[in-house]
């Protein structure tokens, strides 16, 4: 595929709205497999908010385990290089090589684009501070790191909720909406607290993953 045009730190691709690269990703034979390293090619910063929107998607398959199990590990990575305060997206080799076939983005492309072109009214560049300053970018960081986690674990029913609430994150981080970004903060922290710490299922998951490393 041909990569978009680089993108600048005023938004992916010169400008183009999050709903327009759907439709590029779209384009072509529907069993072209679309590699992750050749879609984030050229998204420079957006490209955190890409891999999110990307990584989201499989928590949309009503499959259990089949949405926490791909897309968490993915939604865990975008938290971790924010919070290590990476300005660009870095992809291992085995996740560079891998990504969805073209036939799954037209589908969500088809299931989203109503929904993205009335965001695209009131979704806009403004408060940078919430995106680009070094604490705020740690906070959002961290708090994908948690619903990433939260979105891999066997929680019934909360597949689609985490699904759409990252993906909130995601045309913040795309669209570079600041104002966003505290909405997604406020859901994000309400998440965390009700399915986390109350169900100690995140403490448990954060327990293990710290053994794990140490």
């Amino acid at each position: 595929m041909t990569p978009p045009a680089d993108a600048g730190e005023d938004g992916p691709a010169h400008g183009a709205t999050t709903r327009q690269l759907l439709d590029d990703f779209a384009l072509g034979h529907p069993d072209d497999m679309l590699k992750l390293g050749d879609v984030l090619s050229g998204l420079g910063p957006s490209g955190f908010g890409m891999l999110l929107f990307l990584g989201v998607l499989p928590a949309f398959i009503p499959i259990p385990g089949v949405g926490g199990a791909i897309g968490g590990p993915l939604v865990v990575l975008v938290g971790v290089q924010l919070l290590l305060g990476l300005g660009r997206m870095w992809l291992p080799g085995f996740v560079a090589r891998r990504g969805p076939h073209r036939r799954a983005l037209m589908t969500f492309r088809t299931l989203l684009s109503p929904w993205l072109q009335r965001l695209e009214r009131v979704v806009r560049p403004r408060l940078p501070v919430v995106l680009d300053h070094r604490v705020a970018r740690c906070f959002t960081g961290l708090q994908l790191l948690l619903l990433g986690l939260l979105l891999a674990l066997p929680i019934p029913f909360t597949n689609y909720l985490f699904g759409v609430l990252l993906l909130v994150y995601a045309l913040a981080l795309l669209e570079r909406d600041g104002a966003l970004m505290l909405a997604a903060w406020l859901s994000g922290s309400i998440a965390i607290v009700v399915f986390g710490v109350v169900s100690g299922n995140l403490l448990h998951m954060l327990q293990r993953v710290v053994a794990g490393w140490f």
